[in-house]
């Protein structure tokens, strides 16, 4: 069983734009949050898998942090199944270390097992070392739900 290709969308507008759900329950269903917040973009060196959280292998260059995205319209762009960064995402600069990433996540919180929503392969792997700013253009990162 699958979810039907216009419930997809809903799905992925609800989480990534803060869109309600409507047809859902009630008559208005999972209503959009008062406050939608943000979301975290993490880096991975190898796939996260769906069993794992954002620390799963998770980038560990010197000055590496998640960075928020807007759960909005500004920060994700919503095509059918798939979801895309609608802006620019810049991680920090590389201060030390190195690594090599290939795979991205969206989750919850800033630090820390929060629970991954989606994650995606990188189109090439980006090799980070000092003076290394990750710099990912809009539409770069995208997920598809299934």
């Amino acid at each position: 069983m699958s979810f039907s290709n216009i419930f997809e969308t809903a799905i992925l507008n609800h989480l990534f734009t803060n869109a309600n759900l409507t047809g859902l329950g009630d008559t208005n269903g999972p209503l959009a949050s008062v406050t939608a917040g943000s979301l975290y973009v993490a880096l991975h060196t190898g796939d996260p898998g769906e069993a794992g959280d954002q620390t799963t292998s998770e980038s560990a260059y010197t000055s590496y942090a998640r960075v928020a995205v807007a759960r909005s319209g500004a920060g994700w762009t919503v095509s059918g199944a798939q979801v895309s960064n609608t802006a620019q995402v810049q991680f920090p600069t590389c201060t030390g270390s190195t690594s090599t990433v290939t795979y991205f996540s969206v989750g919850y919180n800033a630090s820390g097992a929060s629970t991954i929503l989606m994650s995606g392969a990188l189109s090439s792997s980006l090799a980070i070392s000092n003076g290394i700013t990750p710099l990912f253009a809009a539409a770069a990162l995208t997920a598809t739900i299934d």
